[in-house]
């Protein structure tokens, strides 16, 4: 029904964090000037960021298919068809509350595990790299 559009309201916030996020990290490396960066260690915060936004925007894009196809989404208001019976729309909204903050929290979940292992990755190069000079 409408569990997608947990996911989707996560995927807006998310990529407009991310461009702020891209937009102070470009300001920052101006403000430096790019000839006295020391050499890339670690990967910038919002290229993380943007792995949650494609999660989560491919995720949603093949859920709107999948509602689609099963005639749960059409083309006229109200758009979602558990929105036109006041009975439909308290369980369309339990299903938001469950299944699609269900499905954004693991999405999410499955993201910070990623954002972990990359982070261990990068501090054992550089502490690879220490030790060798």
């Amino acid at each position: 029904m409408a569990c997608v559009t947990v996911p989707i309201v996560e995927a807006v916030i998310t990529t407009i964090t991310a461009k702020v996020v891209e937009e102070k990290e470009a300001k920052a490396i101006k403000n430096i000037g790019e000839e006295n960066l020391p050499e890339q260690e670690k990967m910038p915060f919002s290229r993380k960021l943007k792995w949650l936004n494609n999660m989560l925007w491919g995720g949603s894009g093949l859920l709107v298919f999948e509602h689609i196809w099963h005639c749960e989404i059409v083309p006229w208001f109200p758009f979602l068809t558990a929105a036109s019976d006041a009975a439909d729309t308290a369980a369309m909204l339990h299903e938001m509350a469950t299944a699609g903050v269900g499905m954004s929290l693991l999405v999410t979940a499955v993201w910070l595990a990623m954002v972990g292992i990359s982070s261990a990755v990068e501090k054992k190069a550089l502490k690879e790299q220490t030790s060798e000079n």
